[in-house]
């Protein structure tokens, strides 16, 4: 297999997965209508933010077939490699977590009647682990599709919103759950274990 043909077949499996994303919002099941108590409109500019990174990514892309950058046939093959379970892993911890959220989940920031505090499953690793999906779906995008320089603009893009709409939410959650909040932010990272 020559380089083109790996890069090719990286980029197909990684559309593949991008069906799966979507699919796990696409077909989720909905919950009944519940009120809600408050919505914070930053978390709205958040996700204009990361959505920008999204489109960074997807729009500056390299001529079909290149790799991301010049390597010997083995190291882009173990990149490919790793590109492609980056992808797969980030599906899956994306299922996880909106399966484990379950009728909490909402694309906005904003807490309903009844909502409970869920540090169970993904959420005792981070505490926004769709998120890290998210970026694992941003990063994987940018190694089988991107030029070196979207790839890094639109991380760091994405990275701002993630920052606002993590901080948007945890507003809401600390008002709505407190010393529980509190103790569960401070033995849980935000995003990525070890990091943030």
């Amino acid at each position: 297999m020559d380089a083109v043909r790996l890069q090719q077949w990286t980029l197909v499996a990684v559309l593949g997965a991008w069906f799966a994303f979507g699919a796990i919002f696409l077909f989720r099941r909905r919950p009944p209508e519940a009120s809600e108590k408050i919505r914070d409109p930053m978390g709205t500019v958040g996700l204009l933010l990361q959505g920008v990174g999204f489109g960074i990514v997807w729009s500056v892309r390299r001529p079909p077939g290149t790799p991301l950058f010049d390597a010997p046939l083995p190291v882009l093959a173990g990149i490919a490699a790793l590109d492609v379970a980056l992808a797969v892993g980030s599906v899956a911890l994306t299922l996880w977590s909106v399966r484990t959220l379950g009728r909490q989940w909402a694309l906005a920031a904003r807490p309903v009647e009844g909502h409970q505090l869920v540090t169970g499953g993904p959420y005792r690793y981070v505490r926004n682990p769709i998120y890290t999906g998210m970026l694992g779906m941003l990063v994987a995008t940018g190694v089988a599709w991107s030029r070196p320089v979207a790839l890094v603009l639109g991380v760091l893009i994405f990275c701002a919103g993630t920052v606002v709409r993590i901080r948007a939410e945890e507003r809401l959650l600390r008002t709505a759950f407190g010393e529980t909040w509190e103790a569960w932010a401070g033995r849980t990272p935000a995003l990525l274990p070890g990091i943030w």
